[in-house]
């Protein structure tokens, strides 16, 4: 039965893996043809020749964005965590705990990353086997029992087992994009209203057009990405629970997690979600935090271990 979910689960992160990298770029072609239609074209005609033209253009550069970014996001997660290689003599506690689930699970042994913060955090990275990883804070590390730390690594190595990182990085890279292509709509726009030239406020409309656009393909970018982000965790969780056999010792790590999650290092937002809780400010009733949070309330996480049975 786990080995039957496990394959249902990889063969749907596969999947969307495949959907994500075809909705992303037709996403990006739609957000051009909307600007050359409303913010630049006299006419349908015009905007449906120069989208002809910009399409070579635009996937080229979609595809040199998403090759730079795979080759070299581990890197990139690195330098963004200020985390650094954890060697066995190091700490052989947590390579004994991570070796022993590897082997009873007959997977190679990602590589290990460490922190230097005294917040409780994890996270998975890397998009094939050469490129596997898990960092973990110095907080979660000192902080956290034998079996509590074996379940946050069982967690994170069900992640890597059902592809969830993957997903989460081919989207993560899209989405940056559409940040990026934002961020220049609004230099723009604040280049052209402090210029002096008679084409000005033409070109801030332009712009402002650009902005309008590229706002809704961010915002749609992300409900694509929220959509398939929420219950990676949930899995995750049942599946570090079948693992360890011991369901309470994880829900025990997220109770000491969720009091101090926040790592001091981390400045985006992207790379947050990555983690095993993603520290957000606690918010009382309806909120747009909450409508596009990344991962469900830790709360109801170890709710949903504690039901879980206890090993004997």
């Amino acid at each position: 039965m786990e080995s039957i979910g496990i394959q249902s689960q990889i063969r749907r992160n596969n999947i969307r893996s495949v959907i994500l990298l075809i909705a992303f770029p037709l996403l990006i072609l739609l957000m051009v043809y909307a600007f050359l239609l409303f913010g630049l074209s006299q006419n349908a005609s015009e905007a449906n020749a120069g989208f002809i033209l910009s399409t070579p253009y635009v996937l080229l550069g979609t595809a040199l964005w998403f090759m730079i970014a795979w080759f070299f996001h581990a890197s990139m997660i690195r330098v963004a965590t200020g985390s650094k290689p954890l060697e066995r003599k190091e700490d052989k506690r947590i390579y004994n705990l991570l070796e022993n689930l590897c082997i009873s699970q007959g997977m190679p042994m990602p590589k290990l990353y460490l922190i230097e913060d005294d917040s409780l955090n994890a996270f998975t990275s890397g998009m094939s086997p050469r490129f596997y990883s898990i960092t973990l804070s110095r907080g979660i590390v000192n902080r956290l029992e034998d079996n509590e730390l074996e379940g946050v690594l069982a967690h994170e190595l069900t992640h890597i087992r059902n592809r969830d990182v993957r997903v989460l990085i081919i989207s993560i890279i899209f989405v940056g994009i559409f940040s990026f292509l934002a961020e220049m709509a609004f230099r723009s726009l604040r280049y052209a209203s402090g210029g002096r030239s008679r084409n000005g406020k033409g070109a801030g409309a332009v712009i402002l057009v650009a902005i309008a656009i590229t706002a809704v393909c961010y915002l749609i970018s992300m409900l694509l990405r929220f959509g398939i982000s929420r219950s990676r965790e949930y899995l995750a969780d049942a599946g570090a629970a079948e693992l360890t056999r011991d369901p309470h010792a994880l829900a025990d790590a997220l109770e000491k997690i969720s009091h101090d999650p926040a790592i001091e290092a981390i400045r985006s937002r992207d790379v947050a979600q990555l983690f095993i809780d993603n520290p957000k400010p606690a918010v009382q009733g309806f909120s747009w935090s909450k409508l596009f949070a990344t991962h469900p309330p830790i709360e109801k996480r170890v709710e949903i271990l504690r039901k879980m049975s206890h090993p004997a």
